[in-house]
């Protein structure tokens, strides 16, 4: 499937403007803004909240087959994965 070309970026963007109204279009973008923000900031506050959690806890705690956070990162760096 290839990229959307430059004739159809425009048809879209008018149909947007179309449906939404020229008004409507700068609220319209800022509440996407919002959304994707507040979105990437509950995102990390969970994977810090996990991290944290398995940091807090004593090696004899943690079950067998997790690693702690820093272990972890420490893997991801040295295979290249996540």
């Amino acid at each position: 499937m290839t990229p959307p070309g430059p004739t159809q970026l425009l048809v879209v963007l008018l149909v947007v403007v179309l449906l939404f109204g020229a008004k409507k279009l700068p609220d319209l973008a800022r509440s996407v803004g919002r959304s994707t923000r507040i979105l990437k900031s509950e995102l990390s506050g969970t994977r810090e909240d996990g991290a944290a959690r398995s940091e807090d806890r004593d090696p004899e705690e943690r079950p067998a087959g997790e690693p702690a956070a820093r272990e972890r990162v420490a893997e991801e760096r040295t295979t290249g994965e996540r």
